[in-house]
């Protein structure tokens, strides 16, 4: 089976979406079959006039086609044009055409796919993006209907699919991401801090940790310092502004984008994990401090109660003081922070990206059926 993947998203820097689709290529090229063959030829195509693609050692095997056009101009064409087919752009004649975002990746015989990470783009426009704000509300339900198959990440984001966009509910899979192949640590650290960890933009509701870090300092002198590991959108500044000032100056610092070779360290130096997000169609990052053994804090949105599955705390978006409360106990009670940490590391393990590739290879066969 000949596949092109659209790994843009991957092309920079690997947020959620990213490093699920980088991680998904890699475990596409590793996929064997009950007779030791490989089922699936990868093309991952890649097209920007700054960024080059080149294979890494976790993607050699893949066949890499890099175009230098920009990325707006390409979008802007698949999005409303449907031209130019995948065929041509990426040179080749292929089975599927998978993109990694809910609009389609054109194609003249091939079946398309696309994967859907959550429909915030629908329910609140304003915290995503220009371009997401101006071609997704418009064209996902479409483009959804259209697909030959839909990968969704969780449940959550599954129902959320069938529900707005009108699909049956066997024309999509969940093919959640797998877990990084991490060994636990052995024991907290001494002195660490609570850590942040994700892009800062509008729906990840940054605004309300920093209202309930601000209580924490307001009434114990001993609170660790908070690490905000994550790209600064333009939203950001008004939360950058704050945490320059007093009194969360010397409680708060944001760290900037981490490299993926950085980040379980990042993690194992983490007292908990807190996810405030507003909504989330998985979140990879509560995965990856589950596997690393660092006991979480989620909010009650989305689907990041179905990915702890009762591993931590989980606790109103909407509430500060919760928020403040549980991250607290986090701190103070370390009995109750192990035994988080240890149920963490038992979910985590539910989560493989072979079982992952071997769901999505099973999603393109039902596509290519469906296209036939």
């Amino acid at each position: 089976m000949r596949v092109v993947i659209d790994y843009r998203p991957a092309l920079r820097q690997r947020t959620g979406v990213g490093e699920y689709t980088h991680q998904l290529a890699r475990a596409l090229v590793g996929l064997v079959d009950d007779r030791g063959s490989r089922p699936v030829d990868v093309t991952l195509f890649s097209s920007s006039w700054k960024d080059r693609l080149s294979a890494d050692d976790g993607l050699r095997g893949a066949e890499v086609v890099d175009r230098r056009v920009p990325v707006a101009l390409l979008n802007l064409a698949w999005h409303r044009f449907n031209w130019p087919p995948a065929e041509s752009m990426a040179r080749g004649a292929f089975e599927v055409a998978h993109s990694m975002h809910p609009l389609l990746m054109p194609a003249r015989h091939a079946a398309r796919v696309v994967t859907i990470h959550d429909l915030n783009f629908i329910a609140h426009p304003e915290r995503t993006r220009a371009e997401i704000r101006r071609d997704y509300p418009a064209l996902a339900r479409t483009h959804a209907r259209r697909a030959d198959a839909i990968i969704a990440v969780s449940h959550f984001t599954a129902a959320e699919v069938q529900q707005r966009f009108d699909v049956p509910a066997d024309r999509v899979s969940v093919c959640s991401p797998g877990a990084p192949p991490w060994t636990a640590r052995q024991r907290p650290p001494d002195a660490g801090y609570v850590l942040f960890f994700g892009t800062l933009e509008p729906r990840k509701n940054v605004g309300g940790l920093l209202d309930a870090y601000e209580r924490l300092g307001a009434r114990r002198k001993d609170v660790p310092r908070l690490l905000l590991a994550g790209q600064a959108t333009e939203a950001a500044r008004p939360w950058l502004d704050r945490i320059a000032r007093p009194p969360l100056d010397r409680l708060v610092k944001h760290l900037g984008y981490v490299d993926p070779a950085r980040r379980q360290s990042l993690y194992e130096g983490a007292i908990c994990l807190v996810q405030p997000s507003f909504e989330e169609g998985f979140g990879i990052t509560v995965l990856e401090a589950m596997t690393a053994g660092v006991p979480v804090v989620v909010t009650d949105r989305g689907a990041l109660p179905e990915v702890t599955a009762g591993a931590g705390p989980v606790v109103p978006a909407d509430n500060p003081d919760e928020l403040a409360a549980a991250i607290e106990r986090l701190v103070d009670d370390r009995a109750f922070a192990d035994a988080c940490a240890d149920r963490g590391v038992a979910r985590a393990r539910q989560y493989r990206w072979d079982l992952t590739a071997r769901r999505v290879f099973e999603t393109y066969e039902r596509a290519i059926e469906r296209r036939a």
